[in-house]
């Protein structure tokens, strides 16, 4: 008997748990860290690499609630994630490929200036945030308006509040 066996029968005798509860509790367990590690993805350090990200935003940097762009912070609020039908609306994305993206809330005022004095949505304050990383790429959307985007394909053509597309590298 390997030592895995022996602890998992100790379990369930302690927590007088069958067979079926421990391998519902395991699973349970492991979908949670799932969808933790998927909503993490975007978190870290990113060097720009469009020419979008290195004229305007250069490197930035995602923690849990806060972005840094150009040695500014800001807060920052996961409201949800986003299907993959939404980040094809949005981004170049093969609707099948592997990834994760989120929409966030967020509040960057319209006179704030980055990079060769470049503001993000011109004189409209910044309030939504998406991004979507695939491996060791990340692709970051900006929205103004109080609403929040309508991630459609005709939505997202036609849109007024979308500031502009930006791709970065780990």
């Amino acid at each position: 008997m390997t030592k895995m066996t022996k602890m998992m029968k100790k379990m369930m005798m302690m927590n007088k748990m069958t067979p079926i509860k421990t391998l519902q509790s395991t699973l349970a367990a492991s979908l949670l860290l799932c969808t933790l590690t998927a909503a993490a993805q975007d978190k870290g350090n990113w060097r720009a690499v469009s020419t979008t990200a290195r004229s305007i935003t250069g490197d930035i940097g995602i923690a849990e609630e806060k972005v840094a762009i150009n040695f500014a912070t800001f807060t920052i609020a996961r409201i949800r994630p986003l299907e993959k039908a939404e980040v094809s609306s949005i981004f170049d994305a093969d609707s099948t490929a592997p990834g994760s993206a989120s929409l966030y809330r967020l509040s960057i005022p319209g006179d704030k200036k980055f990079l060769h004095k470049n503001k993000l949505c011109g004189d409209e304050d910044t309030q939504w945030m998406v991004t979507y990383v695939t491996g060791h790429d990340l692709q970051m959307a900006l929205f103004s308006g109080e609403k929040p985007p309508v991630f459609t394909h005709d939505a997202i053509a036609n849109s007024t509040a979308l500031c502009g597309t930006f791709s970065y590298t780990k």
